[in-house]
């Protein structure tokens, strides 16, 4: 009767929960919340819940989406509410919009990142990322399923710079940072934003890249925040609002 699209954040230590427990614990709060689902056809019925490019175990984000189906129709609004209240803090519900356009997985075109590189100096940064971008082909390994895979890190970054420390955006990454950078320790902040492509090009694949061409390689591993998916303004390189075309599709008044 109804489909809704949540957006949701894994934030804190929660951004170690992996994929399947982010799935029970939304179940769970599906329940507790007496959300009225709709569910698939079969010996096994499951809720109808289309999980769209999560985040990978470790990483924490800031726009992670689902889609769910529902037997009745709801205010958006208030299942977010309801979902939110459900989820433990970190995993936290923060927009929701009724389902009006096809196509929804299509419009994750690029991801912006952000990455916190503690005990590197921000001109040392500067120097590799300039390297970096400089290169019209950087190569990297990654250990996949089907065994050791290279491929080109560069040709999906759309835009890779370094980042003042940021304070106060309500963001734990960039008050983090901002700690650091007072109590003397160096820290870089990395800008990136990536496209969707295939194989799918990752954080570390672009650390990777900046280890092989500019011998670029952090004390302790970096701290890797996801800030958006969704369309690609290829002339800005900045990452838009995935779930605009449904809003801008609602009903006057809505």
């Amino acid at each position: 009767m109804q489909r809704i699209r949540l957006r949701y954040t894994k934030r804190g230590r929660l951004r170690f929960t992996s994929h399947r427990d982010f799935q029970r614990a939304f179940e769970r709060a599906l329940r507790r919340s007496a959300v009225p689902m709709a569910y698939s056809a079969g010996f096994t019925p499951h809720p109808k819940v289309s999980y769209a490019n999560a985040a990978p175990t470790g990483v924490a984000s800031e726009a992670e989406y689902l889609e769910i189906g529902l037997t009745e129709v709801l205010d958006p609004e208030a299942l977010r509410a309801r979902l939110d209240a459900s989820l433990p803090p970190g995993l936290d519900v923060i927009d929701a919009v009724e389902v009006r356009t096809a196509h929804f997985v299509e419009r994750l075109e690029a991801s912006e990142w952000q990455l916190r590189l503690v005990g590197v100096e921000p001109a040392e940064a500067a120097r590799a990322v300039a390297e970096f971008l400089a290169a019209e082909q950087v190569e990297v390994k990654r250990l996949t399923k089907n065994g050791m895979r290279v491929f080109d890190a560069r040709g999906a970054v759309a835009a890779l710079a370094v980042l003042p420390p940021q304070v106060g955006d309500g963001n734990d990454t960039a008050t983090d940072s901002a700690d650091d950078v007072r109590q003397g320790a160096a820290c870089a902040i990395l800008r990136l934003v990536v496209r969707h492509a295939t194989p799918a090009v990752r954080p570390d694949d672009v650390l990777s890249g900046l280890r092989a061409t500019a011998d670029l390689a952090p004390p302790v591993p970096a701290e890797v925040t996801r800030l958006a998916q969704g369309p690609l303004d290829e002339e800005s390189g900045t990452v838009t609002d995935p779930l605009a075309l449904d809003r801008a599709a609602a009903p006057a008044g809505l």
